[in-house]
């Protein structure tokens, strides 16, 4: 007889106690289980290749790395791992930019335990959760949002890091510069090359140079 293991979940949440309550909820489920616990988008960043989650249940407002920006750059480190974003709004334009970052399913705080523990184990198995109130915001009727070209679709820190790209530094002096860690400083560059259509960070330098402005 084959036992299948438990999906490993990262919890990611700036609020302690929401965590905490989170981590027990999903530590309850006997097909769940938490492998870490992160209090911002970039210590997930740092945990999720030590980790190897199955699913991340990230959290969308946090300091200094929000989960849009973690959700990019945790799939340019590890593509298969599920994002399942968890806040507690449903406000169009983050629905979106949450789903366009790559997450597979976005529920509200308010979800009963039961809804959340079976979406955390949808998303594992492949499948793409939704709360009906989040995806009434996407139907056609919906505010729609104009086209962005490829600057604007970049996150205020992938903005800072392309700069200092093109400015010739090497990840481990953008880390410095910018406070955070040479893993992240990969992960941002990873999304910034695929955002903006280059394989290289020669082709990505010439790229900020045309198309930064000073501040």
């Amino acid at each position: 007889m084959v036992v299948s293991r438990a999906h490993r979940v990262l919890v990611v949440d700036d609020h302690r106690l929401v965590r905490a309550g989170l981590a027990g909820l999903v530590d309850d489920d006997p097909g769940l289980e938490v492998c870490g616990q992160a209090a911002d988008g970039a210590e997930a960043v740092d945990l999720v290749t030590e980790l190897r989650p199955d699913v991340v249940l990230m959290d969308l407002s946090m300091p200094v790395m929000d989960g849009v920006e973690a959700t990019l750059a945790v799939l340019a480190l590890r593509p298969q791992t599920r994002v399942l974003v968890l806040t507690s709004f449903a406000e169009h334009d983050r629905v979106r930019e949450a789903l366009a970052a790559g997450a597979v399913g976005y529920l509200l705080k308010d979800s009963e335990p039961g809804a959340l523990l079976a979406a955390v184990r949808a998303a594992a198995d492949g499948q793409v959760p939704l709360d009906p109130r989040v995806a009434a915001a996407l139907l056609p009727g919906a505010r729609p949002r104009t086209p962005v070209d490829h600057l604007e679709g970049l996150s205020r820190r992938e903005r800072e890091v392309l700069a200092l790209v093109g400015e010739g530094l090497a990840n481990k002096q953008i880390a410095r510069r910018l406070g955070i860690t040479e893993r992240t400083v990969k992960a941002h560059v990873g999304s910034i090359f695929r955002r903006i259509g280059v394989a290289d960070r020669t082709s990505a330098a010439l790229w900020a140079r045309d198309h930064l402005r000073p501040d």
